[in-house]
């Protein structure tokens, strides 16, 4: 199997998961990793079994680099909140850019960001995605073995909540602060929650989720409900931008 990973506009540490995982991937020698800047200094860029992509398409670049990376691609796979869902930087995605890009930029002419900071689902099919900010580095070695042994991936159908509940956390919202756990796929082991601190929503919404009864909690509390959304990772993520706008303030 031939494995690429590509990174994007991110921070890296979505690759660096695979160093918690590289000696176990390795011991399979189906897996040759032929592009991995982060890792190796010898790279060919040819065709791949699966690609794995970290980062958003954030510049004209980057919109043709991905195209380039599926057409060469018999899977990808995004990884981590920027290549799900726009990331951190997506926060631009609700300002106005023209204004935003002179405040922050000296030298504007030199600026080619697109407007934009979009999930690579945007531009490209994608096959699988792996949650999280940073992802959980075994999510990818199921991955890279369900398509060795030609089987389906898991579903995940369960919210934050139901790990809050296995460890046995007193709920946030119960004693008193903001969480998203009840609309955030599970998959982080409820981390925020188990130090007392609500969920902000790092792997991203859970299909299906009751957003109008939370919606509800945090009107009655007096918390800003579609603000909560907005600072998290995922905001521009397709189901949490829906449930925004459908539901307003």
């Amino acid at each position: 199997m031939r494995v690429g990973v590509f990174k994007f506009s991110s921070c890296d540490g979505c690759q660096l998961a695979f160093f918690d995982v590289l000696e176990e991937l390795l011991k399979s020698r189906e897996i040759q990793i032929e592009f991995f800047l982060e890792a190796q200094s010898i790279n060919r860029f040819d065709t791949f079994d699966v690609s794995f992509v970290e980062g958003s398409v954030s510049t004209e670049e980057e919109e043709e680099r991905i195209r380039q990376i599926r057409e060469s691609s018999r899977y990808l796979v995004s990884i981590g909140a920027c290549a799900v869902s726009g990331g951190i930087q997506s926060i631009r995605n609700f300002l106005d850019f023209e204004t935003l890009k002179n405040e922050v930029y000296n030298y504007v002419d030199l600026h080619n960001s697109l407007p934009t900071s979009r999930p690579i689902s945007d531009y490209v099919k994608v096959n699988y995605e792996v949650r999280g900010c940073p992802i959980n580095a075994f999510e990818l070695v199921e991955i890279v073995t369900s398509i060795i042994l030609n089987k389906s991936l898991t579903v995940n159908l369960n919210p934050v909540c139901v790990e809050c509940k296995a460890k046995g956390n007193i709920c946030i919202l119960v004693l008193g602060s903001p969480c998203l756990g009840p609309i955030t796929a599970s998959g982080c082991g409820a981390l925020c929650p188990s130090f007392k601190r609500g969920c902000y929503g790092c792997f991203g919404p859970l299909r299906g989720s009751n957003f109008e009864g939370l919606k509800q909690i945090f009107k009655e509390r007096g918390w800003d409900f579609q603000e909560s959304i907005l600072s998290s990772f995922n905001s521009y993520n397709k189901n949490f931008r829906d449930e925004v706008w459908k539901l307003g303030s």
